[in-house]
Formats: C-alpha cells, structure tokens, sequence
C-alpha cells in the first residue's frame, strides 16, 4: 500500500515526505485513485437502482457547505494564493466544491467528516493541501452554492474571502459559520471517500437561518 501511495504523489507532482523542520506545512494526503468497488458481485443484480437510492434519500434534509482549500505550488504542500481553476499546475489557485454530505464527528478530539466522489477533480488538490475549510453556506447563499457545484469554471470568481486563520484556507465572506481543518484521516466507501478533519479553529456569526437542500432543491426554514 505505501509504495501505491508513493507512486501516486509522485505521478500528482507532490512531494513524498513531509517538510522538515519547525513550521512546515502539512504532509500531503494520498487522494485514492479510484479502485474496482462493488457492493455486489459481477453476476449480481443490485439490490437498489441508482435512480431509487436517490429518490429515496433525497427525503432526507441537509445542510450545505462549500469545502476549500488554499493554492498548492508544485513541491510546496503549504502554498496559498488565488485563482480556482480546476487543475494540477503550480498557481492554479485555491480549490472549492459544493458538499452537502458533512457532519461533526467527534467531540473529543475535535473531528468532522465529508464525503467527496471518487470522480471528483477538485478532492486530489484539497489532499494535497493536507487542509480544508468548512464553510456553512446560509440560506441567501444558494447562488454561491451553484457556484461551487460546477466543474471547469473558475469558482472562486467574484467570491469574497480571506485566509482561515490556521490553515489559510478559503473562508468566505458573509458565511454563518466556518470550521478550520486539518485531514486527519481518509477511509473508503464504495465510490466515495470519506475525509476525516481534526478542527484547528471555528467561528460563528450568531445569526441568520441555514440553507437547506431537499428533494433537489434549495430551502430555508419557514415561521
């Protein structure tokens, strides 16, 4: 297993050992190619088909985030800048994608999870970064959202932010909350990848409703 990680961050341009010395930044974390995963034999037929897993679980209610990470330069597993192009290249900018699958995990330590597809573009560069940002999008923000669920666009165009104040990461601006992260773990789940993150730092405004997805479709909470 680690010689597969091995290749695979040198076939990515990243590095294969961490930085030394104080202060350096983050190990890069291997982002799984995809395997050969099946909940089901070859011969088998699924128990479910795709079309009614979906409608079935799209009656469960869901917050929205949008996870980012900051700019990696090749070599350089600690970088920030700006841009969002989807990418591998040095100064591609920093990477964001549209996540309704995240919740808390952990009290003790402190630890939250997200699930990205194994297809997904944007996850590769977040582990190379080693570190993310959770910003909890609130209800008037369903336009940033789509922003960010689209692939090949410039994501971070027009979109207001700053450096979380431990990773760098992207916070947005005018988000009702943020959490700082550091990957922590990543575990497989059938073609998804479950992430791991050990929160560094978090901060609240205090107000303003969620916005929600349901069935498909954005919501907020009703009086």
């Amino acid at each position: 297993m680690a010689a597969t990680v091995v290749r695979y961050l040198r076939s990515v341009g990243s590095p294969t050992s961490a930085p030394a010395g104080p202060g350096a930044g983050p190990e890069p974390v291997d982002a799984l190619p995809r395997p050969e995963l099946r909940a089901v034999r070859a011969d088998e037929r699924a128990p479910v088909s795709p079309a009614e897993f979906r409608a079935v679980l799209g009656n469960f209610a869901s917050g929205v985030t949008v996870i980012t990470a900051p700019a990696v330069e090749d070599g350089d597993a600690s970088g920030d800048g700006d841009g969002g192009r989807e990418g591998t290249g040095a100064g591609d900018g920093p990477a964001g994608f549209a996540c309704q699958s995240f919740a808390s995990l952990s009290l003790d330590p402190p630890l939250v999870t997200f699930m990205v597809a194994r297809t997904s573009t944007t996850w590769p560069r977040i582990a190379r970064a080693g570190v993310f940002c959770v910003n909890i999008l609130g209800a008037e923000q369903g336009a940033l959202c789509r922003s960010f669920a689209v692939s090949g666009a410039d994501k971070f165009a027009g979109v207001a932010h700053a450096p979380a104040p431990v990773t760098g990461s992207p916070q947005l601006d005018a988000v009702p909350a943020w959490i700082d992260c550091r990957i922590h773990a990543v575990h497989t789940g059938g073609d998804h990848l479950i992430v791991v993150g050990r929160v560094e730092a978090m901060g609240a405004a205090g107000e303003g409703d969620p916005l929600l997805f349901h069935k498909g479709r954005f919501g907020r909470f009703s009086d």
